[in-house]
């Protein structure tokens, strides 16, 4: 196996990941703690035929996202023609006014998007979840393949892999498309983010400025950087790493320290790309996930080549019934939660818990979303010296320049608790590489 003369080098690598500060950050308790993201030798392997009906169906279901987004914040015609409720969308947390009437440079909303799947021991994949905000995770396996190839050269000399070090090529040329003309910049909240290995990394790799709110400024309806020396550069991309309701105190959250005033309004006026435009939570609600595959077939005219969990509505009185007589073989999902919080399984709940979550549930039917539990394959990682399996997904790379591209490579995140399907880095889980073969 040609993974073997790697795990014999498991330890070395998770060392030099800490020392070069591969960590993310919790915030818990009103304290701001930071861990390692244990890293595990044993990659996931992808044979090429099934990459590229991952690839197609990835491509299809963030044209269709993207569509919806100008949709949604234009027209509206998939409301007038009754695919999705009006109230269902204008309900969700992720939707928001301000974006209404405004198209983002070369029509593009999600530049960067995160597509989480499982594959199921049924052989088929489904998707679980599509990120369409500030997605990360990507520069966990480039950096680990990066020390993977310098601890243990052998192991790919002769392997026919896709070689993952392009990351940060499609980010730039993501970045460039949609550029009006200027500097490109990675905006970060700062040091404690939970993400800000990532943040720093990723500029490094692309050459963009990493910059924080009180680098930037706008000035007669452009955006400009102040440079270390005291010089004003004029910036036409911003790869923000912010929140939405951070970005702009003077359109958004007033209260907001870390963004930049009047940032939106040059925006608005098409001065400067956001990648992603606000706006985009609407279209990774976990209710309108429930859509996308109708999204699919009204904008493209085409059938899934992904398919979803299979999933149910309460919001719908036939769904509620059917989450009320199959209670315990369903998971539950708050809509508003992410990073694996809100996630409850019927089956483990005590009656007085199920008594109450149904309450909850009767009450505020359009906050969940119930799924089949999909017994998703295990992939084997290494615990203590032994091998054994564990439940793991696989985050997908999409970058919208002209075209979508799919990163021939992922972020693999595993449980290291055995009775666990939660895999989230904020849950305590693991993640590995993802080998993506060629012919």
């Amino acid at each position: 196996m040609k993974q073997q003369e790697l795990l014999q080098h498991t330890d070395k690598i998770n060392e030099l990941l800490a020392r070069y500060g591969v960590k993310f950050g919790i915030y818990k308790n009103h304290t701001f703690k930071e861990q390692l993201f244990p890293f595990d030798s044993i990659p996931r392997v992808i044979a090429h035929d099934e990459f590229a009906q991952l690839e197609r169906g990835l491509k299809q279901r963030v044209t269709a996202l993207n569509q919806f987004l100008k949709d949604i914040y234009g027209k509206k015609q998939i409301v007038k023609d009754g695919i999705i409720p009006e109230d269902f969308i204008f309900s969700s947390s992720g939707y928001m006014a301000e974006c209404e009437g405004v198209m983002p440079v070369k029509g593009v909303y999600s530049h960067i998007s995160g597509i989480d799947l499982v594959k199921g021991k049924d052989g088929c994949w489904y998707i679980l979840e599509d990120n369409l905000r500030v997605p990360s995770g990507a520069s966990y396996p480039m950096i680990a393949r990066d020390l993977c190839r310098r601890s243990s050269p052998k192991t790919f000399q002769d392997i026919h892999l896709e070689d993952n070090r392009n990351y940060a090529g499609l980010l730039r040329k993501t970045m460039n498309y949609v550029n009006t003309g200027g500097h490109t910049v990675i905006l970060t909240p700062g040091r404690y983010n939970a993400a800000y290995f990532e943040h720093s990394y990723l500029a490094e790799k692309t050459g963009a400025h990493l910059v924080t709110g009180s680098e930037l400024m706008v000035e007669k309806d452009q955006l400009f950087y102040l440079s270390a020396d005291g010089r004003k550069e004029r910036v036409g991309a911003v790869y923000r790493r912010i929140s939405d309701e951070y970005l702009d105190p003077m359109n958004f959250n007033p209260e907001s320290l870390i963004g930049i005033p009047h940032l939106y309004d040059v925006f608005r006026k098409g001065n400067v790309a956001l990648l992603n435009a606000p706006g985009n939570g609407v279209a990774d609600d976990k209710g309108i996930y429930y859509f996308v595959p109708k999204m699919i077939r009204y904008y493209l005219g085409e059938e899934p080549v992904l398919s979803n969990a299979p999933t149910y509505l309460p919001f719908y009185e036939e769904d509620m019934h059917y989450v009320l007589e199959h209670f315990d073989r369903l998971v539950l999902k708050d809509v508003a939660e992410a990073g694996g919080y809100g996630v409850v399984f019927g089956r483990s709940m005590t009656r007085e818990e199920k008594e109450k979550f149904i309450a909850l549930l009767k009450k505020e039917s359009r906050r969940f979303i119930a799924q089949e539990v999909i017994d998703f394959q295990d992939l084997d990682i290494l615990d203590e010296g032994k091998i054994v399996p564990r439940k793991a997904d696989l985050r997908a790379f999409v970058l919208m320049g002209e075209e979508p591209m799919v990163w021939k490579s992922g972020l693999t995140r595993f449980s290291r608790n055995p009775d666990s399907f939660i895999v989230n880095s904020s849950q305590g889980g693991g993640f590995k590489d993802t080998w993506v073969l060629y012919q």
